[in-house]
């Protein structure tokens, strides 16, 4: 049975043709289809087993970062959305996809056991701009919870020189007060982290990215769309055999959510 993905795009997208790229590379089938489409249709939803919020500059983030597509997102298909995840259809938001998300009430979600509300709430964390308020584009260490319940990040190394991620945002900076991280923490919501000493934008608990509490949902700042192959990793040519041997970490975790929609893991 064939997996499909959905990548939605929208004016300012710029990451959306790498994105469908990691989907396609991990097995599944791939439709782009613009937001007003979306909109006027939020019904060819349901068609989808997998869905991608691309990185970028929605709306050449007038506002806020992300803010006018997460707004759009609120009106129009939150009900749509929500239903994806009810029915455990892995959801992925890297860079300004999760700065959309966090705006459109679908992450952190709600607590283990409740229900997605009717009607999106107000967000709980936010990315904000980072600590020394200038873009940066690089490559850093990561680390993946021990306790996640990812599914994307699930059994995924990435410790070492191979386990890095490449990221590239001025406004990436995870801010959210004590007890929600407490509460993310507790319930194994957080993802991934940067490793010690690599933590450049300056983001609480060095947190780098989150998932809802069904491990469905992974919005995150770095890019795992742009590491699907060895040649992209920075240092690729001075990597060893048995290092580029395995699976590079941001195909790894396309191919875990690939795996779930499809039933292999569940």
């Amino acid at each position: 049975m064939t997996t499909r993905a959905l990548v939605m795009t929208a004016p300012g997208i710029n990451c959306d043709l790498e994105l469908a790229h990691a989907f396609e590379a991990a097995g599944a089938t791939v439709d782009s289809l613009p937001l007003m489409r979306l909109i006027r249709h939020p019904g060819l939803i349901d068609g989808f087993d997998l869905i991608g919020l691309p990185g970028g500059f929605s709306y050449g983030d007038d506002i806020a970062a992300g803010r006018v597509l997460a707004t759009m997102l609120r009106i129009h298909l939150y009900p749509a959305l929500r239903a994806a995840i009810e029915r455990g259809c892995p959801m992925i938001a890297p860079c300004n996809g999760f700065q959309v998300a966090v705006q459109a009430g679908l992450l952190p979600g709600p607590e283990t056991g409740h229900a997605w509300p009717e009607s999106p709430g107000a967000p709980e964390v936010s990315l904000a701009q980072n600590t020394k308020a200038i873009f940066r584009d690089v490559w850093t260490p990561m680390e993946a919870s021990e306790n996640t319940c990812c599914v994307w990040t699930r059994g995924i190394d990435f410790s070492g020189e191979t386990g890095m991620l490449p990221s590239a945002h001025g406004e990436g900076r995870f801010v959210a007060g004590d007890d929600v991280v407490s509460r993310l923490q507790a319930n194994g919501q957080i993802a991934l982290r940067y490793a010690q000493d690599s933590n450049f934008n300056g983001s609480t608990d060095r947190i780098a990215g989150i998932c809802d509490a069904s491990g469905l949902v992974l919005g995150l700042m770095p890019h795992p769309e742009r590491f699907t192959r060895w040649s992209q990793h920075p240092r690729w040519t001075r990597l060893a055999d048995e290092q580029r041997s395995c699976v590079p970490p941001g195909l790894a975790m396309f191919r875990n959510a690939v795996e779930q929609a499809s039933g292999v893991t569940n």
